[in-house]
């Protein structure tokens, strides 16, 4: 890099993963600063830091201060690391907003305009979702700003209530009253799969009345409407923002009947929910920083009478199986959304094995799967290990799990369930013949030095000056980008498939927008 005149861009990432806040942000920047200036000899104006912007505004209060603690370390490096850049993916800022392209414009805007200030030397953001700072209307910048400086507790329902008003398009105000007209389990279904929490008090109080006990609505409508949630994200009709939303609302719709539940077993002490129905640990593993399915997964489980410690994100194997030992848990449940993760959780099952743990291993998040389960985890455990589709299944398995009962019968099933996959993969992977060493030398490509290859056209560079750009449109390949947004297929393919085929189209419409 060095000998070329390179730059190079720092991510903040190191051997315990991504940084997610103020303090991890300037110690990976300064440590990669000292082994490249100090130690290496790199130039420090060739060094381009990306602290990471992270997403805000998910519903979840330690994303809060995402945008802040990126500011701070910006403003940081420019004063402690001299002649240093700073940069970032700006778009990842709004995330939780995609298909409103009015609220993102602002909060790129609004995040520019105070990063700037702090130092940042560069972005990456797309330049037609850009609004003129001064331009922005005074509501959506104030709540914008408050998300973005986590001015007040509530600034993130805040601009999601005003967000839900605008319709991107047109940037008109929008109001679809219909779905008000449903039945409560209707209208709570329908607030969970669109995210809406205007009138969530207001129906939850109304399906409290209606049911015998709180519990019932969490186990009822809203578990019922969680479920279309899983559906729909399983099936890649709905994605991850959406989710997010979702989990907002279930959140929020939990909060409200807790101290109801509380109060009943207060008033039934003698009542069989008084008693922990199992002790749950939970932990995104080391390295991922994404815990929205492990967190809806608590909820679930402590509105289902689970006692859950929760050991939030980038925790080692180490300190979950330490922890593990201290609160005696009954089921150990890990998390992950990138693919990094599979591996840790292999690892985490060998350490359980080494530790002598026979509790069950329950896995879940975006990359894992039954197979993956199979395949790599169980083989390294010899207690039960067990993926778990999605939050709305996870109260069946534990409950199970609990069950003297019902425990050995369901475990026998998962193992022999696990043999049957693990067999098969194997014997896919088993189908493959690879030739011999003699075979491939005698196959080998065969070069006749006889004949004179031809003279090129042109020989050193060739620079095609003002070369229109929509000329190449037609020869990229769009198949990682749609893989980015989590919808798989092959482009154009993807635009016929009978799940994702919409949400594929309506995405490259999007991006063709954006062409010369």
């Amino acid at each position: 890099i060095m000998q070329y005149g390179a730059a190079v861009v720092i991510m903040a990432f190191d051997e315990q993963g991504q940084a997610d806040n103020y303090d991890r942000r300037i110690e990976i920047c300064k440590r990669s600063y000292d082994i490249l200036v100090s130690e290496i000899g790199f130039p420090a104006q060739d060094i381009i830091f990306d602290p990471n912007i992270l997403t805000v505004a998910t519903g979840l209060e330690e994303h809060n201060n995402y945008a802040v603690d990126f500011i701070n370390a910006t403003r940081w490096i420019k004063q402690n690391l001299p002649h240093a850049k700073v940069s970032g993916g700006v778009s990842n800022i709004s995330f939780s907003f995609r298909g409103n392209n009015t609220v993102r414009e602002a909060m790129h805007s609004a995040f520019l305009y105070h990063a700037i200030q702090a130092g940042l030397d560069m972005g990456i953001v797309n330049a037609g979702m850009l609004e003129v700072y001064q331009e922005i209307p005074p509501e959506l910048l104030e709540r914008v700003e408050d998300v973005l400086l986590n001015r007040r507790d509530d600034a993130t329902e805040r601009l999601v209530e005003y967000a839900d008003t605008i319709k991107s398009k047109g940037k008109e105000i929008v109001r679809d009253e219909e779905w008000r007209k449903g039945t409560v389990e209707d209208r709570l279904s329908h607030s969970l799969v669109k995210g809406i929490v205007e009138y969530l008090d207001e129906d939850v109080e109304e399906a409290r009345q209606k049911y015998a006990r709180p519990i019932q609505v969490i186990e009822g409508p809203l578990m019922d409407g969680m479920n279309i949630v899983g559906d729909l994200f399983g099936a890649g009709k709905m994605f991850l923002p959406q989710v997010v939303k979702s989990a907002r609302v279930m959140k929020k719709a939990v909060a409200y009947l807790l101290p109801f539940i509380e109060q009943e077993k207060l008033d039934n002490p003698d009542q069989d929910q008084s008693s922990s129905a199992g002790k749950v640990l939970l932990a995104t593993v080391k390295g991922d920083v994404h815990d929205i399915g492990k967190n809806i997964v608590g909820v679930v489980l402590a509105c289902n009478n689970f006692e859950v410690v929760d050991m939030g994100v980038m925790v080692p194997a180490q300190e979950i199986i330490k922890k593990a030992k201290e609160i005696n848990a009954d089921i150990i449940g890990l998390s992950g959304l990138i693919t990094p993760s599979l591996d840790e959780m292999v690892h985490f099952a060998k350490e359980m094995e080494r530790e002598g743990f026979t509790v069950p291993l329950i896995v879940g998040g975006a990359t894992t799967s039954r197979i993956h389960a199979a395949v790599k985890i169980a083989p390294n455990y010899s207690g039960p290990a067990i993926h778990v589709l999605d939050a709305s299944r996870s109260v069946t398995v534990c409950s199970t799990l609990m069950n003297p009962e019902a425990k050995g019968d369901y475990v026998a099933g998962i193992r022999a369930e696990y043999d049957k996959a693990r067999e098969a993969h194997l014997n896919k992977r088993s189908d493959k013949r690879f030739k011999t060493i003699g075979e491939a030398r005698a196959d080998k490509f065969q070069i006749d030095l006889t004949k004179v290859a031809p003279a090129p056209t042109f020989t050193g560079t060739k620079v095609f000056e003002d070369y229109p750009l929509a000329e190449l449109v037609p020869y990229i390949d769009w198949t990682p980008f749609f893989h980015t947004w989590e919808l798989r297929g092959s482009y154009p393919k993807i635009f016929d498939d009978k799940n994702v085929g919409d949400e594929a189209k309506k995405l490259f419409n999007e991006l063709k927008g954006n062409f010369p």
